[in-house]
């Protein structure tokens, strides 16, 4: 039974990260969002901003080293997935800048088009700005390993250049 639960956990997980990746693969409007909101891991203001959103807003549920929660992977009694962490050990960096802030901006719901899906992540359209979005998920970026920033790097380009076809 266990073991059935954690496919169907796993499946779950697939299937939103599936959808999520459709999502901007097939969508054709998304290249001046992409590039509107790119990342700026390198930028020393935009970090000082993105350390102290994401202490105020992110650290309660994704740590204040950026390492989650236990068991993200696994549904909890409640039937939502933990906060997963944002450090190199999870998934945040295999999506690229668009999607990071569209999820973040909008909501999963949303951006994988399923108005039932439920998350414990708040949508922060309204509370916090294009530039504060931009600035936490800059900090959080700046907090990986040089050889994970340049993998997310690549995501972002292969992003891009499916744009452009």
């Amino acid at each position: 039974m266990k073991f059935r639960l954690r496919l169907l956990a796993v499946a779950g997980l697939l299937a939103v990260l599936l959808s999520a990746a459709s999502y901007f693969f097939l969508r054709a409007d998304s290249s001046p969002t992409a590039r509107l909101h790119s990342l700026r891991p390198a930028d020393p203001e935009v970090l000082r901003v993105g350390e102290r959103v994401y202490r105020q807003e992110c650290a309660a549920c994704h740590g204040a080293q950026g390492e989650g929660q236990a068991h993200w992977r696994e549904r909890g009694p409640d039937g939502l997935l933990p906060a997963p962490p944002h450090d190199a050990s999870g998934h945040t960096w295999h999506h690229p800048d668009a999607l990071l802030f569209d999820i973040t901006k909008q909501g999963l719901a949303k951006v994988i088009h399923q108005a039932d899906y439920r998350t414990a992540m708040p949508v922060y359209e309204g509370v916090l700005s294009d530039d504060e979005i931009v600035a936490v998920l800059s900090w959080i970026k700046s907090q990986w390993p040089a050889d994970v920033q340049k993998r997310h790097d690549k995501v972002n380009a292969q992003y891009e250049a499916g744009l452009e076809k």
